[in-house]
């Protein structure tokens, strides 16, 4: 049994850790939180990970919210035509991983290269946003995002969703 003192100097101990910890994550991600609040390109991710192709920033919840209302970006929606169907971000495209070798072009004839996008899928285990992200951004597109909460934290927020029959 602990003592009232012994509690008490546990429980700054572990508040002392869980601020270094804040404070290291913050500094050794910096760079990418700053590019992705102010929108720069996605140049520094892509040298740290030593890929060759460009990859999408991340953004969370609050940040596709504000693009979102302001009308900011377009929506893509990553996920297969039936989950599409099933739920998505209202306004959204449907633009499934595994049909984008031929809707891509098509995509690229709809929408212009200077938009802002913002792909989703599944939520934090879905990589296909970060993939149909790549691969907007390999055709040109210079501002492109991925949602890392995708349709689920959108839906749980209670954001607008639509349905396609």
């Amino acid at each position: 049994m602990l003592t009232k003192q012994e509690m008490m100097r546990l429980a700054i101990e572990m508040a002392i850790m869980v601020a270094l910890a804040a404070v290291i994550g913050v500094s050794w991600n910096y760079r990418l939180l700053v590019n992705a609040w102010t929108g720069k390109s996605s140049e520094a991710p892509k040298a740290a990970a030593g890929i060759s192709a460009p990859i999408p920033l991340p953004l969370g919840l609050m940040q596709v919210k504000e693009l979102y209302d302001r009308k900011e970006a377009t929506f893509i929606d990553s996920r297969d035509r039936v989950a599409y169907g099933s739920g998505h971000i209202k306004g959204a495209i449907s633009l499934p991983l595994m049909d984008t070798a031929t809707a891509i072009p098509e995509f690229g004839n709809r929408v212009p290269k200077n938009a802002t996008l913002v792909v989703y899928c599944s939520g934090y285990a879905c990589e296909d946003s970060i993939e149909v992200g790549r691969q907007l951004l390999a055709i040109g597109y210079t501002t492109v995002y991925y949602f890392d909460g995708g349709f689920p934290a959108w839906r749980d927020a209670g954001y607008p969703i639509a349905r396609r029959p």
